[in-house]
């Protein structure tokens, strides 16, 4: 597993100077993502619809608004030919 690169501004640009809230995104070399964030599986899994299931090694993590928002313009579209290797690299 390698991470590739960051999507969106790092922590510190978005205000986080005490390193204490540093919910962060990144795009790994198979084509998943990675996210930094909050614990919130045990009080948010009673809360999943019936269709959100959860394996024994997934976990609910909380990224704040800003990051996601911050990150959305590294977010490759669905057309993109960088997408479409993703998606053959995980099929």
């Amino acid at each position: 597993m390698q991470i590739i690169r960051r999507l969106g501004t790092s922590p510190r640009q978005r205000g986080s100077l005490s390193g204490d809230c540093c919910p962060d995104i990144f795009e790994l070399g198979d084509g998943n993502f990675a996210v930094i964030g909050r614990d919130a599986t045990i009080p948010l899994t009673p809360e999943l619809p019936l269709e959100g299931v959860l394996g024994d090694d997934g976990r609910i993590v909380i990224i704040s608004r800003e990051t996601l928002m911050h990150a959305k313009q590294d977010i490759p579209d669905i057309r993109s030919p960088r997408a479409h290797r993703a998606i053959r690299a995980s099929a």
